[in-house]
């Protein structure tokens, strides 16, 4: 069984705990206004069998601490490639190897059994209005929360990624409205806010792609860091 992989990060420090092995799968439903890999949006030609890509992170086990460090499935979308998922998952965990999935949750369904064999879920939050939501990705927000279903059957622990882009996300309105949403997602440990940036502009360039948000400005980090902290105050509040 082969899968259409973009690219592989060894020693990745941000998807997830520890030093980890980011395997970037092609594909993707979504067309993001913000997205910064549209090259990954098509699935392309499969070039990576499971053998391969077990045997390229085996080799980096030794990096991978007891509950720290381990392989993390981004993309593009991994749940488009799902029986691949699966296959690699499990091999993966024979190996005793921590699995993390990086997903927006709109993929091809099975999803109670992919997270049976994943330890931790990166979820990818494009905005929690259904009308807001089609308009900044495309798509209805009605697949991502069928994922969601099956994520709290699963219990099992997820991190909350919001990319915040000026203009969309940078308000009080929206951050009450996010606060509001994340209730309904069971076992969530942590929430991270991503602040927009312009470092896949090259790439809209290069593909001959319009973006959609080339007037935008990047995000200014320390704002965002005063927009998670707001945040923070009004979901701890609601859960309260």
């Amino acid at each position: 069984m082969q899968a259409s992989v973009n690219s592989i990060e060894t020693f990745g420090l941000v998807d997830g705990p520890g030093i980890r092995t980011v395997i970037f799968l092609n594909g993707c439903k979504l067309r993001c206004k913000y997205c910064h890999n549209p090259e990954m949006w098509n699935m392309n030609t499969l070039n990576s069998t499971i053998d391969e890509l077990v045997t390229k992170i085996l080799r980096n086990k030794p990096y991978f601490k007891r509950g720290s460090g381990g392989v993390t499935f981004s993309g593009g979308e991994p749940l488009l490639q799902m029986d691949f998922l699966l296959e690699i998952c499990k091999r993966l965990k024979a190996e005793g190897i921590h699995i993390a999935l990086d997903t927006a949750g709109v993929g091809l369904g099975k999803y109670d059994e992919i997270l049976s064999l994943v330890d931790l879920v990166l979820f990818d939050i494009k905005h929690p209005n259904k009308e807001e939501y089609k308009k900044l990705t495309g798509m209805d927000i009605s697949q991502s929360e069928k994922f969601i279903e099956s994520l709290n059957r699963s219990g099992k622990p997820v991190w909350i990624r919001q990319v915040i882009v000026p203009g969309i996300m940078d308000n009080e309105e929206y951050l009450q409205e996010l606060a509001t949403y994340l209730l309904k997602i069971k076992n969530i440990t942590k929430i991270e806010f991503l602040p927009f940036h312009h470092l896949g502009f090259i790439k809209y360039a290069k593909l001959k792609l319009d973006n959609p948000l080339k007037d935008t400005q990047e995000m200014n980090p320390k704002k965002c860091q005063e927009l998670y902290e707001k945040f923070i105050e009004l979901y701890q509040a609601n859960k309260k």
